[in-house]
């Protein structure tokens, strides 16, 4: 399995070094670091799942998805991954996209520690440099005091509108310290939750001077 993980690594390469900095391979590879840290806690969850999840989870992000590119069944597939790991693997990643707040439900440990790694990479100060360097790549503004913040919306229409940088923080990044799953990814998420707020608090304060 080693060896599958490796080759699965060398074909997504190619694929995130196209993306902004915000989702790049460095992201990848930070979500990984979560994983491994949520996973000692978590004895039971298959880490080859997770492993292979976590490497693949943004390919088809529908932010950055190209026919172009493989999806994340072909390269599982040409992998010779079994079919039934496959599926599970393929269902730990649909979960774990935010889409505004209609999420798919968790159903298993590896997805739960999936999605709890992904969204600490959204929050502190890495969460911070990511929304800028999102908004920068996509030319949207730094904040918008006059921009409503929307609580309730469709996944169409939280992919729609291109909110300023800090407007996201108000409609995502704020409200995943109380999405986490387990209790170390909680655990984690309380600091750079903290480390989030102080730095809104500084912007507002000299926005306003």
């Amino acid at each position: 399995m080693e060896i599958i993980i490796e080759n699965c690594k060398q074909s997504v390469l190619s694929i995130y070094e196209k993306f902004d900095a915000s989702h790049d391979y460095a992201h990848i590879e930070r979500v990984l670091k979560n994983a491994e840290k949520i996973m000692s806690t978590e004895p039971s969850a298959n880490q080859n799942v997770i492993r292979l999840a976590v490497l693949l989870h943004d390919i088809e992000d529908a932010k950055y998805f190209s026919e172009k590119n493989p999806t994340s069944f072909d390269i599982l597939t040409s992998l010779g991954v079994k079919s039934e790991l496959i599926e599970e693997i393929l269902h730990c990643i649909l979960s774990v996209s935010f889409s505004g707040g209609n999420e798919k439900e968790i159903t298993s440990i590896e997805g739960a520690i999936i999605r709890d790694a992904d969204r600490l990479d959204a929050i502190g100060a890495i969460g911070i440099a990511r929304t800028f360097a999102f908004g920068g790549a996509k030319g949207r503004k730094l904040y918008d005091v006059d921009e409503e913040v929307r609580l309730k919306m469709s996944e169409k229409e939280y992919r729609q509108r291109g909110t300023a940088s800090v407007t996201h923080f108000h409609e995502k990044l704020l409200l995943l310290r109380d999405l986490m799953i387990t209790k170390e990814g909680k655990k984690l998420a309380e600091e750079r939750h903290a480390f989030m707020v102080l730095f809104l608090e500084q912007l507002e304060n000299e926005v306003k001077r």
